[in-house]
Parts: C-alpha cells; structure tokens; sequence
C-alpha cells in the first residue's frame, strides 16, 4: 500500500481531536501533509502534548555550501513543535504559528548524518496560545538543532463569540 500525501480534509477538524487526526495520519488512515513527502520525514509518533518526527536529508535539501539547508531542520522543527499542539486541540479548534526561534548547533551532512529524530513537547497550554520546544537529534543523542514555538490557539466557532 502506497502512502497517500495531501492536506486534511477540512471536516477531520470538526470531527476529531488533534491527537486523534495524528493518530489516524500515522496509521495511514489519513493522508500524511505533503511537505512530508518533499522533505522526506514523517510523523512517527503522537501523544497528548508531544509529537516524534523522523527524517533524512538527502542531496535535495543541501544548500549553496553543500550542508543541509537550515531551512529543512526548521520545517522538520516547525512540523514536530505544531503537530505537538495539534495534539492538544479538542474538534473544532485550529491553531497557527505565531513565532518560532531555532538554535543550530552542528551542520546536518546529506548521506553522513543518518536518520534524525525530532520530538516536540508542549510545555504550557493555554486558551489561546501555546508555548513547546523540540530538539533534533541523531541516534547517538548529538542534539543538531533546538527550537521553541508559540502557537496560536483558534476557539470552536461556536466558542468564539
């Protein structure tokens, strides 16, 4: 069975929780995003507040000086520290990136590297904004970037009057 990458269905957010929609994604029940595919990860594992992505650079993703671009960690980042507030949202409700900082610490090699794992950890859940953090790490547990995020929560439309 071939993996199916596209954006959710808009009614998966009125029907389910964020951690169920994940959940279905990494069973194959629903389509996994489409950056996915370009950038070559995937969301591995989901639980209430954190989100685990695995990923491997390859010759695609290298910049001008032959590293991987910045911006690849950033997206895997980005994806783990969303998805990790994603699991938090009751149906109905949707969130944004509001603002994202990310510290790089040692170049990501296309080919030398490996497979690196990002987990996503919310730290606060409030109303309307959430707080998380995720670091990049090969197998041996060298840490390749860190990042923090806040999030945006949007209410269920019915909340939101």
């Amino acid at each position: 069975m071939s993996r199916v990458f596209a954006p959710l269905p808009a009614h998966v957010f009125d029907e389910m929780s964020g951690l169920e929609a994940l959940n279905a994604m990494i069973s194959g029940q629903l389509p996994a995003p489409p950056i996915a595919d370009l950038l070559g990860f995937a969301l591995v594992e989901a639980a209430q507040g954190q989100a685990v992505f695995k990923g491997e650079a390859n010759e695609r993703t290298l910049n001008p000086a032959g590293v991987v671009h910045g911006g690849w960690a950033a997206t895997l980042l980005d994806s783990a520290l969303g998805c990790a507030v994603h699991t938090t949202l009751q149906p109905g409700e949707r969130y944004t990136t509001v603002e994202m900082k990310v510290n790089y610490l040692r170049p990501v090699l296309a080919g030398k590297t490996g497979v690196l794992t990002c987990t996503g950890k919310v730290l606060h859940r409030g109303r309307t904004l959430a707080l998380c953090e995720a670091s990049l790490v090969d197998t041996a547990g060298r840490v390749y970037a860190h990042a923090t995020e806040t999030c945006m929560i949007f209410p269920k439309k019915d909340e939101a009057k």
